[in-house]
């Protein structure tokens, strides 16, 4: 065979599960680089202001614990994501739109981190004994509203792709279906408990009660289908051959 009759690598026709991958990596990628930006950007958004009488730990303390908290439920929020795409074979346009919506939120997330420092959340509560100086520097719901809701949204697209891909579009096949439930009572029970501070804050108290009641007991269903994956998925490795 003459060498220069052999296909070169432009060539090659392209399979259909080379296209699939390629939507699924540019997905990954582009999801990727929104949360980094989004984790980035929180902290730049940080800039207390100094205060007559308002000491360093006064300035800082708030905004600072604010910007950890935060970190930590999008750091939570990437996890989840991350866990669900590593059990998916391909990506469709369902999902992919989805995940676009769930992108679009947390891209926000710098911005009600903001609001929720200086957009007027900060409010001074005078101490009640006038020979003390001291002052109580606590937050507003009119700053927290929207942070409530934003991660509520967050929360409630993230569980609402989980449930799409593992249950609708069939998209994790290889995964347990008692581990793909546990995963979605998982992110269903976070998204009770924020629909329970964002009714909370809005002063809707009776549902709260409910969303709270129906987040304990999403934990308490989320653990027992945990036992059953666990107990599952030794019985799968005790039958499979020691191929030692």
């Amino acid at each position: 065979m003459n060498p220069t009759d052999a296909p070169t690598a432009h060539e090659h026709p392209v399979r259909q599960h080379h296209v699939h991958q390629r939507h699924f990596d540019r997905l990954v990628v582009l999801a990727d680089g929104v949360f980094a930006i989004a984790l980035t950007l929180s902290a730049l958004e940080l800039r207390p202001e100094s205060r007559p009488g308002l000491s360093m730990l006064g300035a800082w303390g708030v905004p600072l614990l604010v910007y950890f908290f935060s970190f930590y439920l999008v750091a939570r929020v990437w996890y989840q994501h991350r866990r669900a795409m590593a059990q998916l074979r391909h990506i469709d346009a369902a999902l992919t739109v989805l995940t676009m919506v769930l992108l679009s939120l947390v891209a926000l997330v710098p911005v009600v981190i903001r609001n929720l420092v200086a957009g007027g959340s900060l409010v001074e509560l005078p101490n009640e004994l006038p020979v003390s100086e001291v002052r109580v520097y606590g937050f507003s719901s009119g700053g927290f509203e929207p942070y409530a809701l934003t991660m509520l949204m967050i929360q409630l697209c993230l569980t609402a792709a989980w449930a799409y891909a593992a249950f609708v579009a069939r998209l994790a096949p290889d995964l347990l279906p008692a581990r793909a439930k546990a995963w979605l009572l998982h992110d269903l029970s976070l998204t009770t408990l924020w629909a329970t501070m964002l009714c909370w804050t809005l002063h809707v108290y009776w549902l709260a009660a409910v969303f709270l009641v129906a987040a304990v007991v999403e934990r308490f269903a989320e653990r027992r289908m945990r036992r059953v994956a666990s107990a599952a998925e030794v019985g799968m490795d005790e039958s499979q051959p020691d191929e030692s």
